[in-house]
């Protein structure tokens, strides 16, 4: 075996195991192609192509309870972008988002101060956790 494949499975091993998930050959499977690419949004769909087009065999549920298990795990953040649509990013830090309307693709914003003010107070008991931006785009309409 490649020393740099078998360092990279270990990698993604112990980043299972670290999230406190049992690191089974399906869940290491998929971590694999999720997070060999760098930082990436991508559904479920286009993740469960990407396994059967790399010889995974696993089925669409699998991967969906896959995504919301490494999500819940910290692994992941969850995007709601597009009604139904979900998408899931491997970069968990607290960014925001350039949404491009018709292509269904998802860029982070890069790194330059965003401001929301104004926020309304939570209910009782409550705390706002995080704030997510996401802001649409589509072809200039005078170009």
């Amino acid at each position: 075996m490649d020393p740099l494949k078998a360092k990279d499975e270990q990698s993604i091993d112990k980043r299972v195991r670290d999230a406190g998930l049992r690191p089974t050959r399906q869940r290491l499977a998929l971590a694999s192609l999720l997070f060999a690419k760098g930082n990436r949004h991508l559904s479920a769909e286009e993740l469960h192509e990407e396994a059967q087009s790399a010889g995974v065999p696993v089925s669409l549920a699998t991967v969906y309870n896959t995504l919301h298990q490494f999500t819940e795990a910290g692994m992941l953040r969850i995007l709601a972008v597009e009604g139904a649509k979900t998408y899931f990013d491997t970069n968990t830090s607290d960014h925001h988002h350039f949404y491009i309307e018709g292509e269904n693709k998802i860029y982070d914003i890069p790194d330059t101060p965003v401001r929301v003010v104004n926020l309304p107070q939570p209910p009782e008991g409550m705390e706002i956790a995080n704030v997510d931006i996401v802001v649409r785009l589509r072809p200039r309409r005078d170009a």
